[in-house]
């Protein structure tokens, strides 16, 4: 993502963004089926969608009057960004600041923790591979 592009999208924005990826291209009117009920009023999401093509998110084109959205930005690359910001507004950049934090946290149980160390240490295996 440009650095220049707000990388933090509102909850609103960010359903109509989930739809976008996942069925890749659409009107107002599919985007809208997508949501689950209650459905947003067809002009919120009209509203929506002209908001993230005006940030860069997503384009269309036009046959006639009607406009099929898609997104100009891929998903992972939109949650790479936006995990880069969470990670240096809540935790200072700090990688270890944040596992750390999540570690202490009551939420995780031992078998999550065990998971999450083999997931590290075949991490630090592949990196070390590529080293060589």
């Amino acid at each position: 993502m440009e650095n220049n592009k707000e990388i933090i999208l509102t909850r609103a924005e960010e359903e109509v963004m989930q739809i976008l990826w996942e069925i890749e291209r659409g009107v107002v009117k599919d985007i809208l089926e997508h949501f689950p009920d209650p459905k947003p009023a067809y002009n919120t999401v009209s509203t929506i969608v002209r908001i993230l093509e005006s940030k860069g998110f997503i384009g269309h084109k036009a046959y006639g009057k009607t406009h099929e959205y898609f997104p100009l930005i891929k998903k992972d690359e939109y949650t790479s960004a936006y995990f880069k910001n969470f990670l240096q507004k809540h935790f200072n950049n700090s990688f270890q600041k944040m596992v750390s934090f999540f570690a202490k946290s009551d939420d995780l149980d031992m078998k999550d923790l065990e998971e999450t160390l083999k997931i590290m240490e075949q991490e630090v295996e592949n990196q070390k591979r590529k080293k060589t």
